[in-house]
């Protein structure tokens, strides 16, 4: 998969850490990046992630990227597999997800 922007082709290329409950887990999308949290360890893997709790600290408008991160006990769930070129990738396709940071990106030019 190919990404938007330099940051995120260097992240779904680096090696995440080995995942543990309450760990944070970052989406690398086009570029854009969401906050997950590993919420079960079910194999060396394949792991389980929760969307993260998203909001803007403070005032701010288009361009500002200072975000408050919160585990969310009811976030939707994902199924992760730790494939043969190392990544963590969602289950049935090709996103990568980073483990060990949890972190948040919004490109407010799309």
């Amino acid at each position: 998969m190919r990404h938007g922007s330099l940051q995120n082709m260097i992240a779904a290329d680096s090696k995440g850490a080995v995942p543990e409950v309450g760990m944070g887990a970052t989406e690398i999308l086009w570029t854009d990046r969401r906050p997950w949290t590993v919420v079960a360890v079910k194999s060396p893997t394949r792991i389980i992630v929760q969307m993260d709790s998203v909001r803007a600290r403070g005032e701010g408008g288009i361009g500002r990227q200072d975000w408050e991160i919160t585990p969310d006990p009811t976030g939707h769930m994902e199924t992760l597999t730790l494939r043969k070129d190392g990544k963590w990738r969602r289950m049935g396709d090709a996103t990568v997800f980073l483990i060990g940071i949890r972190e948040k990106h919004y490109d407010w030019s799309f």
